[in-house]
C-alpha cells in the first residue's frame, strides 16, 4: 500500500496494527477484513480509495499482526471505537467483509452517531430471525469444527471463500498465522454478534454484495431478507465470485464500491 502510514493503537493488552492513508481533510472510509484473514485483502482496494477518501484499514486484534491477542467481539468494537477516537472522526463510512460486516453491524447498532453509511460484503445479518434448524447448527459449530484437522479446516475454508489464484494466496498466507484452536476461539466468538432485533433499523445508506457463488453460512438466504428490511439499501450480486467476492471480481466490486462512495460524498 503506497502512501499508508503503519501505526501501533495499544489496548486490552493487545497491540492493534492500523494504516492510513489518503486525503486526510476528505470522508473517513474504514476498511474491516474478515474472519482469521487480515487488512491484506483490502490492499488494491484500499490504493484506488486513498486517491480521494481518507481511509483507514486494521488488523482486528488476534489477526494479522495484531497478535498475540484473543479475539473478543467487544474488545474489538472498543478498538474501532478508540481507532475513530484517535482520528476525531464523529462518523465514518464502514466497509466489512465478512466478519468485519458484522463487526460493523454491532457497532453501529451501540454507536449509531458515529456511522455515516455501511457497505457489507459477503456477511450474515446480525439481527435476523434464526430458524431451529440454524440454530442448532449454530451451537454445534465448535464440534464441528473439532472434527476436522487443521489442515482440512484451511483447505475447506479456502474452498468456499475464494476461487482467485492469487486471491487464495492473500488468504492462505493470513489463515496460517492462525492455529486450530485460534481459528475456531474466533468463529465462535463471532457467533456473540448474532442477537435477534426485530424491530431495529439501521436506517441509513447501507450497500449490501454478495458474491453469485456464495455458499457460507446462511448469507446467501439472509442478505436478501436484510436488503428488504433496511428501508435505504440496495443488494447487488457480484457474478461469478465466492465468499471473498473483492477478490475474485474486484473490477465489479470496485465499480459499486466507488460508485455508493461517490453518492455518499458528492455536494
Amino acid at each position: 500500500m503506497e502512501g499508508f502510514t503503519h501505526q501501533i493503537l495499544e489496548r486490552g493488552g493487545a497491540p492493534i496494527h492500523y494504516w492510513t492513508g489518503g486525503k486526510v481533510d476528505a470522508a473517513l472510509v474504514v476498511f474491516t477484513h474478515g474472519a482469521t484473514i487480515d487488512h491484506h485483502e483490502w490492499d488494491e482496494t484500499l490504493n484506488l480509495a486513498a486517491e480521494k477518501y481518507h481511509v483507514l484499514a486494521w488488523d482486528v486484534r488476534g489477526h494479522g499482526l495484531s497478535r498475540p491477542a484473543k479475539f473478543t467481539l467487544e474488545d474489538a468494537l472498543l478498538d474501532l471505537l478508540m481507532l475513530l477516537d484517535i482520528y476525531q472522526s464523529k462518523q465514518a463510512i464502514l466497509v466489512g467483509h465478512s466478519m468485519g460486516g458484522n463487526i460493523h453491524q454491532e457497532f453501529a447498532f451501540r454507536y449509531p452517531e458515529r456511522v455515516q453509511a455501511m457497505v457489507c460484503l459477503d456477511c450474515t445479518w446480525n439481527f435476523q430471525r434464526l430458524t431451529t434448524f440454524e440454530k442448532a447448527m449454530l451451537s454445534s459449530t465448535k464440534q464441528i469444527f473439532n472434527l476436522y484437522s487443521y489442515e482440512n479446516l484451511v483447505k475447506q475454508s479456502l474452498d468456499v471463500t475464494v476461487t482467485s489464484p492469487a486471491g487464495r494466496e492473500v488468504l492462505e498466507k493470513a489463515m496460517r498465522v492462525q492455529s486450530k484452536e485460534e481459528y475456531v476461539q474466533i468463529m465462535m466468538d463471532l457467533a456473540l454478534c448474532l442477537h435477534e432485533e426485530p424491530d431495529y433499523q439501521f436506517s441509513k445508506p447501507l450497500l449490501l454484495l454478495m458474491g453469485e457463488k456464495e455458499s457460507t453460512g446462511n448469507i446467501k438466504k439472509a442478505m436478501p431478507v436484510w436488503a428488504k428490511h433496511e428501508p435505504d439499501s440496495r443488494l447487488v450480486i457480484i457474478p461469478g465470485a465466492k465468499h471473498c467476492a473483492n477478490l475474485d471480481n474486484p473490477d465489479f466490486f470496485h465499480r459499486e464500491l466507488f460508485l455508493f462512495l461517490k453518492e455518499l460524498t458528492v455536494n
